[in-house]
């Protein structure tokens, strides 16, 4: 399996298009962007990576992980496979990991797509958190597992679907990253603060929101349309806090419409 600057990675799409980068959200697993990849790959050079700490990269962690330091593992990667400037999506952690980027090394995006993002920590997505580290603690990984949906899906779509949560059980235990990484790359998330840093992006930003998101709310993208500028903000009515799983052909006529813009 490839691998660069600690990070597996994987390419899609033709050699000669232009590239765009996901990145998934907490779980880190480049698997989660399955229901948007060809359509995706069809228009661009699709740079799948998953996070240090999970799936098939370096499982090792600092004993303080941050934001910031995910976005260095991005231009890690960019400079290692020679890539001076790209697109980019990142689903929640991804997405705040697109904001620090554009911070810290705005020259290296064209264009960026927070999905269900966030800029400084609230009190609801935080308590959710909590609730899932508990799960985690005291009942272990089958019960994380088990009650991930919940936080990620519609109660409806959960119920069309149950059989193929419940097949795919098994396959996110077989990779399921250390207990102290989900740890650390949480208490992450939670510290993540821009608030006061939002004026220098100057990045074009489309932040694409569920309107029934349970995990992440809504409104905690609103600063990214309100308050950086050119930045713009859609809401997708329906699809929960993976909404691109649930609504793929939905989400991905948005992104495709910004990131062609």
């Amino acid at each position: 399996m490839p691998h660069a600057a600690g990070l597996w990675y994987e390419w899609h799409g033709p050699d000669d298009a232009e590239v765009l980068i996901l990145s998934p959200g907490l779980g880190g697993s480049a698997g989660f962007w399955t229901p948007n990849l060809a359509a995706l790959a069809a228009r661009y050079r699709v740079l799948l990576y998953d996070h240090r700490g999970t799936a098939r990269s370096d499982l090792a962690l600092p004993e303080q992980v941050t934001v910031d330091g995910m976005a260095d593992d991005v231009i890690a990667l960019m400079d290692a496979l020679g890539i001076g400037r790209a697109r980019f999506m990142g689903h929640a952690a991804g997405g705040i990991i697109g904001l620090a980027i554009a911070l810290k090394a705005p020259q290296r995006l064209n264009r960026l797509v927070v999905v269900n993002g966030w800029v400084a920590p609230d009190p609801h997505f935080a308590r959710c958190f909590d609730v899932r580290l508990t799960l985690l603690r005291y009942a272990g990984p089958a019960a994380y597992v088990r009650a991930q949906p919940i936080f990620l899906f519609p109660a409806e779509w959960i119920s069309r679907h149950s059989e193929r949560l419940d097949a795919e059980e098994p396959l996110h235990l077989a990779h399921f990253p250390p207990p102290e990484n989900i740890e650390r790359r949480v208490a992450a998330l939670k510290a993540f603060d821009i608030a006061d840093h939002l004026g220098s992006i100057d990045t074009p930003i489309l932040a694409l929101v569920s309107a029934d998101d349970m995990l992440v709310p809504a409104y905690c993208s609103d600063p990214i349309e309100q308050r950086i500028a050119g930045a713009r903000r859609i809401t997708m009515p329906w699809g929960g806090h993976a909404c691109n799983v649930t609504d793929p052909d939905r989400f991905n006529h948005l992104v495709i419409e910004f990131l062609g813009a």
